[in-house]
C-alpha cells in the first residue's frame, strides 16, 4: 500500500492537532481550596446532596457538588479575615468556577 500525497496531509493534521493538544494541556495552575476548618462551611453545603458510596456508579459519577450555594461564603469570610485577593484576580463572586474542591 502505497502512502500518497492525501494520506500525508491528514497525518500532518493528526500530527498538528496532537502538538497543539499537548502544548497547551499541562499541569493545574489554579489552587484547590483546603479541606480544613476555615472552609468546612463551604464543603457541607457543595456535598450536602453527595451519593453514598452505596450508591450506583452511575448517581456517583454524575454528581456535581452545588458550587454556586458553596460559594456564598468565599467573598465575605475573605474580606472578614483580611485575606487579599491578587490585583488580577477575576470576579470574586465565582471563585469555584477556577478553584477545585478536593473530593
Amino acid at each position: 500500500m502505497k502512502i500518497d500525497k492525501r494520506d500525508w496531509f491528514f497525518i500532518g493534521v493528526v500530527a498538528t492537532v496532537l502538538v497543539v493538544f499537548i502544548a497547551i494541556s499541562g499541569k493545574e495552575k489554579t489552587t484547590t481550596v483546603p479541606n480544613n476548618e476555615m472552609h468546612k462551611a463551604a464543603y457541607e453545603v457543595a456535598f450536602r446532596n453527595a451519593p453514598s458510596p452505596n450508591d450506583s456508579i452511575f448517581k456517583r459519577a454524575f454528581f456535581k457538588p452545588d458550587k454556586k450555594g458553596a460559594e456564598v461564603f468565599c467573598e465575605p469570610c475573605h474580606k472578614e479575615m483580611g485575606v487579599a485577593f491578587p490585583p488580577d484576580h477575576p470576579a470574586k463572586n465565582r471563585c469555584l468556577f477556577c478553584h477545585k474542591l478536593k473530593r
